[in-house]
Parts: structure tokens; sequence; C-alpha cells
């Protein structure tokens, strides 16, 4: 038995439109969508004093900018004003500015681009073979810093390292045993770095 056709084509028309029916499309996730993901669940670079970042609002060609972390930690924006910008990481930032933007612009995409980490400098000091301050893009331990450093030299006072950090209370001293924290003991002394800290090897 042969289907007619025009019977056919009503069928193949009737299953088009209930795949394109709202019931059964897939919402698209659109870059409002993105901007909005919650800031809480990201754990990347905190921005510090000294950034670089480039500020820009989709399809807002008069709010890209390229702004400079003060030492007070804070940065100016168009529309937004001046607000605190360090100890933010990227992500939390653009929602924060896009919720600002809100009253002015609603649903406001925006993207930060870190374009210098400056914040995060090291200072690796003594015998090692290549004393000198580093900038890390992302944060680094004392181990890590002295292989940036090119390692001790054969003189070196393994076990007298210290790292000088200044906090509220002034500079302190932290002890440092290299050569035991090569064989995986006191590893707790291999602390993550602070912007501004000083390695000093004796």
């Amino acid at each position: 038995m042969k289907i007619k056709m025009p019977l056919l084509g009503g069928w193949l028309f009737a299953a088009l439109l209930l795949i394109a029916s709202p019931g059964h499309a897939q919402s698209a996730a659109t870059p409002a969508d993105a901007a909005k993901i919650p800031a809480a669940v990201d754990v990347g670079y905190r921005i510090g004093a000294g950034d670089v970042l480039e500020i820009s609002v989709w399809k807002e060609d008069t709010l890209k900018k390229e702004v400079l972390v003060r030492p007070d930690g804070g940065i100016s924006f168009p529309l937004v004003g001046s607000f605190d910008a360090a100890g933010k990481t990227a992500a939390q930032l653009q929602l924060e500015i896009s919720q600002k933007l809100d009253k002015f612009i609603p649903d406001a995409v925006v993207s930060v681009a870190l374009l210098k980490v400056i914040s995060n400098t090291v200072y690796v000091i003594g015998k090692v073979n290549k004393p000198g301050d580093y900038v890390a893009g992302s944060y680094v331990d004392v181990m890590q810093a002295l292989s940036m450093a090119g390692g001790l030299t054969p003189f070196a006072a393994e076990n007298d390292i210290k790292v000088l950090r200044r906090d509220g209370s002034g500079e302190v001293a932290l002890p440092f045993q290299y050569a035991k924290v090569k064989k995986g003991e006191k590893l707790e002394q291999n602390i993550l770095l602070k912007g501004g800290d000083v390695v000093v090897v004796p």
C-alpha cells in the first residue's frame, strides 16, 4: 500500500513543528549568562596593587579601558566610579562591575583581562645563581622561587634560609630549612609566597 505524498508531507511538517516548539527546544547560553557565573567558585589569581587590567563591556565601545590598580588597591571605571579591586579574582571583579552597571546597562556583559601581573613580585637574594626579583603569574612556594633563581650555590647555608615578610605589625622572618624540605621533611616551611616577600639565602 502506497502512502500518498500529501499525507507524508503533512506528517513531516507536524514533526518539524514539534521539534521547534518551546517545550522541546534547548535554551542556548548567552554572554549575559556567562557573566553571571557565581564568583565564589573561582579560585584563580587575586588582583593586587600595580597590576594592569583591561576592562570592557560587550557592544559598548566607549566602555573599554586599561586601568592600573592603585597602591590602595582601588580602580576607577566609567559610570561605576572608584571601588576596590585588590584581593579579588578577575571573575569576581567582572561580576561586581556588571552589577554596578546594571542600572545603566541591564545585563551588561563585562570582561576583565590581566594585562600585567606586578603585585605578585617576590625577591630572592644571597647565595643563589640568579638573585633578583621575580614576577610570578601565579602563586609560588619557597622551593619554586629558589628554582626560579637558578638554585643554591655550593656555599649556601641550606638550613639557614629566611623568608622576610611584612605584615600589619612589621617585618617577620620565617625559617626555611632547604636540606630538610628537599628530603620531604619540614614541608610546612615550604609556604606560598606573597607579593613583596624576600627569600634570603646566606
